[in-house]
């Protein structure tokens, strides 16, 4: 009876233990598939998708604040999880054209973009909340200078309607905010 209770109390204890990991693979996998599955903030994101004319404002000098244009084109890559933008432009005389890819995190419940371009090899990323009464995206987050200095960003997006959009960017320099860049986005196709 003893080697029959050393053999039996291992095994008995050993499936607990399997069927606990089985509970656990089940709730894992459950987590995993609303962390991988688009859903409404996703949706948010798919209204940009198309090309819109960019008019920039950018106010390196608040005297004499510079204009210019150009084209972004948005598409939704992934399977729904992300929207990628491809914007070119002019700016200070440069063609200047840049890759951002926005998204939302379902496990921190907030939205993110990364942006890069051709006047830098570092990387802005944001991060932020959606005001769904107000149609406002406010994302925060820090980019590196050319002198390894951290710089502090802020961009708030508004949607107005579907045919017109809004962007304005606020750098923090010196521990002072000031605006750098807005644009109005109007929808070309």
């Amino acid at each position: 009876m003893k080697k029959f209770l050393i053999f039996i109390v291992p095994l008995l204890l050993f499936s607990a233990d399997l069927k606990a990991q089985d509970t656990d693979q089940d709730e894992m996998m459950k987590a995993w598939q609303e962390y991988m599955t688009p859903g409404p903030m996703h949706e948010i994101l798919a209204r940009n998708v198309g090309t819109w004319k960019a008019e920039m404002t950018t106010y390196d000098n608040p005297e004499a604040p510079t204009k210019s244009e150009g084209i972004s084109t948005y598409e939704i890559i992934l399977g729904g999880r992300y929207l990628q933008g491809k914007h070119k432009s002019e700016f200070g005389g440069m063609e200047m054209n840049g890759i951002e890819i926005t998204g939302y995190d379902n496990a921190k419940k907030k939205f993110f973009s990364a942006w890069l371009d051709n006047f830098g090899t570092g990387l802005l990323y944001q991060e932020g909340d959606y005001d769904e009464a107000a149609k406002t995206l406010t994302l925060s987050g820090s980019s590196i200078d050319p002198f390894g200095k951290e710089i502090k960003v802020r961009q708030i997006l508004k949607n107005f309607d579907e045919e017109t959009s809004y962007m304005e960017m606020y750098m923090e320099q010196d521990g002072k905010e000031t605006k750098w860049m807005d644009i109005k986005f109007t929808r070309v196709k």
